[in-house]
């Protein structure tokens, strides 16, 4: 069995590779979000991105071995909680390759957002994905508003003002 820090390192070297191969294709700030259909990690079915076109959403790539996660998952239940019935919408996209240790980490830290699984990472590389975790905006016409690269609690507060401005935009 591999341990998690060989797993990290392999994720991350993977992702530095993508980085250099594929710095082109990253998504950037006033892009249209790609859309994915991926399937649902704690349930059956799948989450699509163009089913929440017309909320705003942020969409979160994590790992269980993903220290920041700790953070950040709790912080975005939070935010979910507070906006969702204005139409913000968090979805989570997992990267472990064993769906045990996701499932695991979501016991530690419960979520109520959808939350995917993308154990083939054609999701990351098709939004240039650098580093862990790493988060995209998207307002209601599907623009990333907003890449937002690691966590920290602090984060929290920029967030909720990012979110709550894309709210008040009917744009």
């Amino acid at each position: 069995m591999i341990s998690k820090q060989l797993k990290s390192l392999a994720m991350f070297s993977g992702l530095f590779l993508a980085l250099i191969t594929n710095n082109a294709f990253a998504i950037n700030v006033g892009d249209t979000a790609p859309n994915f259909k991926l399937p649902r990690l704690e349930t059956e079915g799948s989450i699509q991105l163009k089913f929440y076109r017309g909320k705003v959403v942020y969409v979160d790539f994590w790992a269980s071995w993903c220290g920041p996660c700790r953070l950040s998952l709790p912080e975005l239940n939070k935010l979910r909680k507070q906006y969702r019935r204005q139409g913000f919408e968090v979805i989570a996209i997992n990267l472990d390759e064993e769906k045990d240790e996701a499932m695991a980490f979501l016991k530690e830290f419960p979520v109520a957002y959808p939350t995917a699984r993308d154990v083939e990472g054609t999701t990351p590389d098709e939004y240039g994905l650098k580093g862990m975790p790493t988060a995209y905006l998207i307002d209601r016409q599907g623009k990333v508003s907003w890449i937002h690269e690691g966590f920290k609690i602090t984060d929290a507060e920029a967030l909720s003002t990012k979110i709550a401005s894309l709210l008040k935009s009917k744009k």
